[in-house]
């Protein structure tokens, strides 16, 4: 997701958390040494259930790595190359402070005053939104 919300609170009144973090792809043979070398990045967003921020983090932490391969696999065409998927990091730790349902507010971001015009602009109609770009 783009957007962010603003940290009201340190709690989860009902124990979710949204984490969000950052996984790097490497090839085994083109392993990334100098901090201007370029990688291919995703951020993910997960679900974490935990009563307080810090297991809430352990969770998201634990969970994040589990979910990247430290092991190498073959990519691309046959006979592929070894690459592998490496954790790099949490980005953000949201509280979420309503329950679980449909329709619950999960994220929010305070934009400010906005003109009319400027407010209209943003908002995309049902073919504009990424969910429905079949290319």
């Amino acid at each position: 997701m783009s957007h962010r919300s603003h940290h009201l609170s340190t709690k989860s009144p009902h124990g979710w958390w949204l984490a969000s973090y950052l996984e790097r792809f490497e090839f085994r043979d083109a392993r990334p040494r100098r901090p201007e070398a370029r990688c291919l990045v995703w951020e993910n967003m997960i679900l974490v259930r935990a009563k307080t921020r810090d297991l809430a983090y352990q969770r998201a932490v634990a969970l994040a790595k589990s979910k990247t391969t430290r092991r190498w696999r073959r990519y691309g065409d046959p006979p592929g190359r070894l690459g592998r998927w490496v954790f790099e990091g949490l980005l953000d730790l949201i509280p979420i402070y309503e329950p679980l349902r449909h329709g619950a507010e999960l994220l929010w971001t305070d934009h400010g005053n906005l003109s009319l015009g400027a407010i209209r602009r943003r908002v995309k109609r049902k073919r504009e939104l990424p969910v429905f770009a079949d290319a």
